[in-house]
C-alpha cells in the first residue's frame, strides 16, 4: 500500500491544496511554519483511521496538539476543513460532520450572521477503505520516558498528542519470530552504529552493547537514540513491505557522519516496498538522497513554501530543482557571509 496524494482545505496553515506523492521516498521541505510536521500527521492520522472498523473521525483530533479533548482541534476554524488523504488500490471513505450550523448574534442590536450555511461550519475527512500499515517517528524521542508513561496517560489523560503514545506502545511490542533478509542487513548495519542491540523488559528501554553492557535507553547519546528506535521497530516487524513510514526530522541530534548511513538505510527499506515521508530542515540529509539514488530509485522532493493564500506545494525529482529552496537558500547566504569575511580580512 501506499499514499497517493493529499487534498487538504482550511487545515492548520493549508487554505487549498493538494499534494501528490511518490510511492517510493518523499523528501519534505520548507520553512517553519509552513505545516510539514502537520501534512505527516494528517497522512498517519488517516491511516491508523483505515485500521479502524468503527470510525469516530473525531479521533482525528488526538493527533494534534491543539486536539486535547474530542473534536476540539476542528472547532477553532468556523470554516469548511476538509482532510482528504487517497491511496494506491484503495477507495476513499468520507464522513463529514457539522460544528452547529448558522450562528449569530448581536451587537450593539445589530445581527451578525456568521456563516450563511451549514456547510461553513463542518469539517469533513476522507481515508482510505483498506488499512494502510503505518509507523510515525516524532522528531522528540520517547524511549526514554517510556518508564510508566503509558499508564500515566491512560489514567490522567496527558496533553500528549497521540504520535507520542503510538510510537512508545509500537516499540514495547514483542519481536518478530521472523524476519526477511534485508531486515537482518538492516538491523546488523544499525546494531554497528549503536555497538548493540535494543531491547525491552520490566517497563524500560536498555541497549545491550556487544560487550554484554547493559545500558538504560535515556542513557545513550540522543542521536545514538534515534538509530535504536529505528531498530525496535525493525526488530518488532513494523518496518516492512508495505508499510508506510513518516519520520518527522530524523537527522535531528545525528552526527552528520551518519546521516549517509541512515539515508543508505531508508533508501534499502524503498526498494523493499516501503514507502517513505520524511521532513526535514538538512541539506546534507536531503542531498544524500540524490547522490546516493539510483536510477531505479522513487525519490520525490516536495518544497512547503507561504502564500497569500496559505501555504502551497511545489514538488520536483531532484533536490536542486525546487525553486525558493529555503535549505539552499540558507546555505547560499552563509557561503556569501564567508566569502564576505574572506574578503575584508
Amino acid at each position: 500500500m501506499s499514499i497517493a496524494k493529499v487534498y487538504l482545505k482550511n487545515f492548520t496553515v493549508f487554505e487549498e491544496e493538494e499534494i501528490a506523492f511518490s510511492n517510493g521516498i518523499n523528501v519534505i521541505i520548507g520553512e517553519n511554519g509552513t505545516g510539514k510536521t502537520h501534512l505527516l500527521k494528517s497522512i498517519y492520522a488517516t491511516c491508523e483511521m483505515s485500521k479502524k472498523t468503527d470510525t469516530d473521525i473525531d479521533i482525528i483530533s488526538n493527533y494534534f496538539k491543539g486536539g486535547l479533548s474530542k473534536g476540539e482541534f476542528f472547532t477553532k476554524l468556523l470554516k469548511p476543513l476538509i482532510l482528504k488523504v487517497y491511496a494506491n488500490e484503495s477507495k476513499l471513505i468520507e464522513d463529514k460532520q457539522y460544528l452547529m450550523g448558522k450562528l449569530s448574534f448581536n451587537i450593539n442590536n445589530s445581527k451578525i450572521i456568521v456563516g450563511d450555511t451549514d456547510e461553513e461550519c463542518s469539517y469533513e475527512i476522507g481515508f482510505p477503505d483498506k488499512e494502510q500499515k503505518s509507523i510515525f517517528i516524532p522528531p522528540k524521542e520517547m524511549l526514554s520516558h517510556s518508564k510508566g508513561f503509558l499508564a500515566l496517560n491512560n489514567k490522567y489523560d496527558m496533553p500528549f498528542d497521540r504520535t507520542y503514545i503510538d510510537i512508545i506502545t509500537n516499540c514495547e511490542l514483542p519481536e518478530t519470530r521472523e524476519m526477511s533478509q534485508l531486515n537482518k542487513k538492516l538491523l546488523a548495519t544499525i546494531s554497528k552504529v549503536i555497538d548493540g542491540k535494543v531491547i525491552y523488559e520490566n517497563d524500560t528501554f536498555y541497549v545491550i552493547k556487544t560487550n554484554g553492557l547493559k545500558i538504560e535507553f535515556s542513557l545513550e547519546a540522543e542521536g545514538f537514540r534515534k538509530f535504536g528506535v529505528l531498530w525496535k521497530l525493525i526488530r518488532n516487524g513494523l518496518i516492512e513491505k508495505g508499510t508506510i513510514l513518516l519520520w518527522d526530522e530524523p537527522e535531528a541530534n545525528i552526527n552528520p557522519e551518519l546521516i549517509p548511513v541512515l539515508v543508505d538505510i531508508l533508501i534499502e527499506l524503498q526498494r523493499d516496498g516501503v514507502q517513505v515521508f520524511v521532513a526535514t530542515h538538512s541539506y546534507n540529509f536531503a542531498k544524500y538522497f540524490e547522490i546516493k539514488r539510483k536510477d531505479s530509485d522513487r525519490v520525490l522532493y516536495h518544497n512547503l513554501y507561504k502564500t497569500g493564500k496559505g501555504v502551497k506545494s511545489q514538488s520536483a525529482d531532484y533536490f536542486g530543482k525546487l525553486e525558493d529552496n529555503p535549505i539552499i537558500e540558507a546555505d547560499s547566504k552563509l557561503l556569501d557571509e564567508i566569502i564576505k569575511g574572506n574578503l575584508e580580512e
